[in-house]
């Protein structure tokens, strides 16, 4: 075998002229890959959009249709609790049904409110069962309807606070604070 100059000899004696080809470097595709970058843009735009536009720092949630909540002053963010709803004659607990007010409002008298109340306990011992060691908070939120009768409104704080629940906060639209 004769000495040869050194240099790229690697696969060159193979009688294929396609394995030639690739191992001097001649052949094949390109190494850089084209992308549609606009598309990608567009995608990404349309992304940060969605988020920028159902995220909330707040807290804020969504309210049940036909609500209007009274306005305050002195309001805080909001916090987790469970969220008991009323508005016209029913009664939600996180957008599940827990009840109906017109027993309430026909006796024109403080009821218990059956349905609630057993939501309500329930929810209360999944989240000691979850926490287990943790002191309850006792928090509930409510999201009552202005135009609700106010026997309606002590009737629900009432039922809250008999489940577990001692501490009762009002959802309500803020206005803007005034200068004394």
């Amino acid at each position: 075998m004769p000495v040869e100059k050194p240099g790229r000899r690697l696969m060159h004696q193979v009688p294929l002229e396609f394995v030639k080809k690739r191992a001097v470097g001649h052949g094949g595709r390109g190494v850089n890959a084209s992308l549609s970058l606009t598309s990608m843009i567009d995608f990404l735009v349309v992304t940060v959009v969605f988020l920028l536009m159902t995220f909330s720092a707040s807290g804020e949630t969504p309210l049940t249709k036909g609500v209007q909540l009274p306005k305050a002053e002195n309001t805080i963010d909001m916090i987790d609790a469970p969220i008991v709803a009323v508005t016209g004659s029913q009664i939600l607990v996180d957008g599940a049904p827990a009840g109906n007010t017109r027993a309430i409002e026909d006796s024109k008298r403080l009821q218990r409110v059956d349905e609630l109340f057993n939501m309500l306990k329930g929810k209360r011992e999944t989240w000691k069962q979850a926490r287990p060691g943790k002191e309850f908070p006792g928090v509930v939120i409510l999201q009552i309807d202005q135009d609700v009768q106010a026997v309606v409104v002590k009737s629900v704080f009432q039922t809250a606070a008999f489940a577990g629940y001692p501490n009762v906060s009002f959802m309500t639209d803020s206005l803007p604070k005034t200068q004394h």
